[in-house]
């Protein structure tokens, strides 16, 4: 097997080992970089419902109490308008939702389904545990969500949420007295959770993944062609000369000509011992023909 192949087969073996590590430890990367912008979205999402939600308790709900003696308005219930400002929201991105999901609520569209009871019930597992992330599939595909615990600490909301004899009979009237009681202070009534979808933060990974492969691919190529030209040049091509004028002294040529190199590399250093070599063989054999 020819040097040169020897050669190429050694730096291919480095070279796909060096692509299939450096492919996996870039997908890892841009995989994680693309789940900390999704779970940065939907941060940024819950952080605009809580916005909303604070506003309407200090600035909205003051206004409308005395229209509250005659009439519920739902306008004056802080999650009811965060909900609402991410409906209109969801209008234009269909594939990002934000509910406050209760396991008793007041208003029947919050009750939780089955996949949002079993967040709410890690909530209660674990009450001290701020935030819970994980992904799902959807219908659109897979989507991150990231859920925050709802847990009752204001006893102002006790007015409402108690007994239904306690509650304010324009509720009762609106919503009934079924549901939305009971509440304690310090339970752990539900949770705000915002899905985002993860199709193309996760395409954008892929797209990267295979434009830095294509990139230390063709530097490994560049590199490949680089080092076997220089292989060639300063080793293979020396020493194939050498050993053409080798055989020609060793077949007992007197015109073989001289091999010179102008480096001082171990070539260079091979072509003189060469030479010595060649010198003492031609004194050698005038003083046994003498």
């Amino acid at each position: 097997m020819k040097l040169l192949l020897k050669f190429n087969l050694i730096f291919l073996l480095v070279f796909l080992l060096g692509l299939a590590g450096s492919s996996w430890v870039a997908r890892s990367m841009l995989q994680a970089a693309a789940v900390d912008e999704v779970a940065n979205r939907a941060r940024l999402l819950m952080e605009k419902a809580n916005a909303v939600s604070s506003y309407t308790a200090t600035q909205i709900k003051p206004l409308l109490e005395t229209q509250m003696k005659y009439t519920f308005l739902p306008q004056s219930v802080p999650a009811y308008s965060s909900a609402e400002v991410l409906i209109a929201l969801q209008k234009v991105y269909p594939d990002y939702s934000f509910k406050s999901a209760m396991l008793n609520p007041t208003n029947p569209r919050d009750r939780a389904v089955a996949w949002e009871e079993d967040v709410i019930t890690q909530f209660r597992n674990a009450p001290d545990m701020p935030e819970f992330m994980g992904q799902r599939e959807t219908p659109s595909g897979q989507a991150l969500f990231v859920a925050r615990p709802i847990r009752l600490k204001n006893p102002v909301c006790l007015g409402c949420h108690s007994t239904p004899s306690a509650a304010p009979a324009t509720l009762l009237e609106r919503y009934g007295p079924a549901n939305g009681f009971g509440w304690k202070i310090g339970d752990t009534l539900g949770a705000q959770i915002v899905s985002v979808p993860m199709d193309v933060p996760m395409q954008n990974a892929r797209h990267a993944l295979w434009a830095v492969m294509g990139l230390l691919s063709g530097m490994f190529l560049l590199i490949g062609a680089a080092l076997n030209f220089m292989l060639w040049k300063l080793v293979i091509q020396p020493v194939s000369q050498l050993s053409a004028l080798a055989d020609q002294v060793s077949l007992g040529e007197a015109d073989v000509p001289e091999f010179s190199v102008a480096t001082k590399d171990e070539i260079g250093v091979l072509a003189e011992s060469f030479g010595r070599m060649r010198k003492s063989l031609d004194h050698a054999m005038k003083m046994l023909e003498g």
